[in-house]
């Protein structure tokens, strides 16, 4: 398995510091697809930002269709998140 530095919460500053916040408030902790985006806090804000906007958007799919979808798809790449 490949090895990424990361900014363990305690150490994180600033937006990041922010960014992980908004992370536990939403999820309960700091995932690790979360920690591997920061060394780049505005990169983890742009990617967090698009996955809220796809999976809250009001039109298309209902939030537990987009829900299962992603559940599929992270089953089919053997992907625990």
């Amino acid at each position: 398995m490949p090895w990424i530095r990361t900014i363990s919460i305690t150490d994180a500053t600033g937006r990041l510091a922010r960014s992980y916040a908004a992370a536990v408030a939403r999820a309960g902790r700091v995932f690790g697809i979360v920690r591997a985006q920061s060394l780049a806090p505005a990169v983890l804000d742009a990617s967090m930002g698009l996955y809220q906007r796809i999976m809250y958007a009001e039109e298309g799919l209902s939030r537990r269709q987009r829900e299962m979808v992603a559940t599929i798809v992270s089953r089919t790449n053997d992907c625990h998140y």
